[in-house]
């Protein structure tokens, strides 16, 4: 079983535990932590607390995951939105709301399972029974372009050019404020937050090489549209540097942003390209995908209040 301590903080006063802990833990359906509560397995000053509490601001909260029971991923019939496909990789276009693999509150509706129905079970097995295929990945929230091993030798070659940034992988983002310079980059090392478990965080001291490249590709009044070009991929790391450089993205209320307010949730953010050398032909690859229709939404609206 995991545990984790959150600190709540003044601008959490007033906030339901239930509705607080689902901001906090991404990757947890509000229905999960709402049963974890139900169940004792929230607590506060060592009591277990109702869901329904409401917060004063300087808590500290224990939460406490059960370890996940033994399972075999099932097969879904889930429609996939196909770039690209032969008897090594597969490419997807993921939508905004997808998880990527099984985890604690997601085990079905994933795109693990809906690549196992599609493929039939025909997917690499190096990252194990719950990431069949899965080279790498994007947040829930995230929307965009991602790639998918279908053999071992397939994985393989792709992990590899994703340690050695080789790859290629551009991403769109909406941040908040406007940036001064045309572009630049971060190069900042990132780790877990020490005072929040389920944050990143620059880490100059214990954490891992992290390069962003960033440029403005369009300045409205108080938001920026940018293009976001990854050399390394640590978890979060565009939120986490564009965070840092005190421009959150839009929607991002994990790293400080303001909510969106124009019937969407998380984080402006989409995969847009994505490059690589095929596995078996060596032959160079790149992919591109349009930024989805929730996302054009909220730049048509910005644009118009600009």
């Amino acid at each position: 079983m995991a545990s984790l301590i959150l600190t709540s903080e003044l601008p959490d006063t007033g906030k339901r535990l239930d509705v607080y802990l689902s901001e906090c833990m991404e990757g947890y359906s509000r229905s999960y932590l709402a049963k974890l509560i139900d169940d004792g397995h929230v607590r506060i000053g060592g009591k277990a607390v109702k869901r329904s509490m409401r917060l004063g601001g300087d808590e500290e909260i224990l939460v406490e995951v059960p370890d996940p029971k033994p399972l075999e991923v099932p097969a879904e019939n889930i429609p996939l939105n196909i770039v690209y496909e032969d008897d090594d990789v597969l490419v997807i276009n993921k939508p905004r709301g997808m998880v990527v693999h099984p985890a604690a509150g997601h085990f079905s509706g994933t795109v693990v399972n809906a690549v196992l129905y599609h493929c039939g079970g025909q997917l690499s097995g190096i990252n194990g029974v719950l990431r069949p295929g899965i080279v790498h990945r994007i947040d829930k929230d995230t929307s965009g372009l991602l790639m998918i091993a279908k053999n071992d030798a397939a994985h393989q070659s792709l992990a590899a050019q994703l340690k050695e940034h080789s790859a290629a992988r551009t991403y769109q983002a909406v941040v908040q404020g406007k940036l001064r310079e045309d572009e630049g980059l971060v190069d900042k090392p990132i780790g877990r937050d020490k005072k929040n478990r389920l944050r990143m965080a620059v880490d100059e001291i214990g954490g891992k090489p992290a390069v962003t490249h960033y440029r403005a590709l369009e300045r409205f009044s108080r938001y920026t549209l940018v293009e976001c070009r990854l050399e390394t991929g640590r978890t979060h790391q565009i939120r986490v540097h564009m965070a840092y450089l005190g421009h959150p993205l839009l929607g991002d209320l994990l790293y400080g942003a303001e909510p969106l307010k124009w019937g969407t949730e998380g984080q402006c953010l989409h995969a847009k390209t994505i490059g690589f050398r095929h596995p078996r032909s060596g032959e160079w690859m790149e992919f591109d995908s349009d930024i989805p229709d929730d996302f054009g939404r909220v730049l048509d609206k910005i644009r118009s209040e600009s």
